[in-house]
C-alpha cells in the first residue's frame, strides 16, 4: 500500500501587522524568514518536492527553500489564500470601529456573511479542495511539503478531520505552523490522517 506524507507549513509574518491580508501580497519580515527557517531546519522529512502558494509571503521562502535542498518547487495558484475583499489591508479594531455589526456577523457564521466584494468560504473550500484532491493524486506514494496560507490549511485539517464546518476557526495557525497529513493507500479508498500538529512550537513549549 502507497503512503503519502504532506506536510503542511503556514507562511510567517508578513510586513503590514496584523490584518485582513488574502489576495494582498506583502512581504515576509525578517522575523517571519526566521519563524518559517526554524520550522523546517533541519527538514523533518526528505522532501521529494515543495509545493506553495503564488503569493510571495509563501513563494520566496518556497523558493529559498527548494534551490538549499536541491528539490523541484511548484507554484499552485489555487492554494493563495482567501479574497477578503474591501477588507483586505484592513485590521480588525479599524472594521470593528466603522463597520461592527457587519464584523460581528462574519464572526458568528463567516460561512453565511461574506466580506464585501470578497469571496464566499464555501467558493474557496471548493477551491481547496480540488486542488489538494489532485496534489494527492498527482504525488501519490511521495513527501511533499506544501507552503500556504492559514485558510488554507484550516480548509485541508477540517477536511482531513472531518470537522463540523462551525469548527474551522477552533483550529489554531499560528505563523510557520508545521502539521502533517498521512495518506494510507490512493483513490476513493485512501485514507488521511493528521500525525501531528503545531509540532515546532510543542517541542519548544
Amino acid at each position: 500500500m502507497s503512503v503519502t506524507h504532506i506536510d503542511l507549513l503556514r507562511h510567517g509574518e508578513a510586513e503590514g501587522g496584523a490584518i485582513y491580508r488574502g489576495r494582498r501580497d506583502d512581504p515576509l519580515t525578517e522575523t517571519g524568514w526566521r519563524q518559517m527557517a526554524g520550522a523546517v531546519e533541519p527538514p523533518p522529512i526528505a522532501w521529494d518536492c515543495i509545493v506553495t502558494s503564488p503569493l510571495s509571503r509563501c513563494h520566496a521562502f518556497a523558493q529559498h527553500l527548494a534551490a538549499q535542498l536541491d528539490i523541484p518547487l511548484l507554484v499552485e495558484e489555487r492554494f493563495r489564500e482567501i479574497d477578503f475583499g474591501d477588507w483586505e489591508g484592513r485590521s480588525a479594531d479599524a472594521l470593528m470601529a466603522e463597520a461592527g455589526s457587519r464584523l460581528r456577523r462574519y464572526y458568528d457564521d463567516p460561512w453565511a456573511h461574506t466580506p464585501p466584494n470578497g469571496e464566499p468560504l464555501a467558493e474557496f473550500q471548493r477551491r481547496i479542495e480540488v486542488a489538494w484532491q489532485a496534489l494527492i493524486q498527482l504525488h501519490c506514494g511521495r513527501s511533499l511539503l506544501l507552503i500556504s496560507h492559514g485558510g488554507v490549511m484550516r480548509m485541508i485539517l477540517r477536511r482531513v478531520l472531518a470537522l463540523p464546518r462551525e469548527s474551522l476557526f477552533k483550529l489554531q495557525i499560528p505563523h510557520a505552523c508545521l502539521s502533517r497529513i498521512r495518506i494510507d493507500g490512493e483513490g476513493p479508498e485512501a485514507y488521511a490522517s493528521l500525525v501531528c500538529h503545531n509540532s515546532r512550537y510543542l517541542e519548544g513549549s
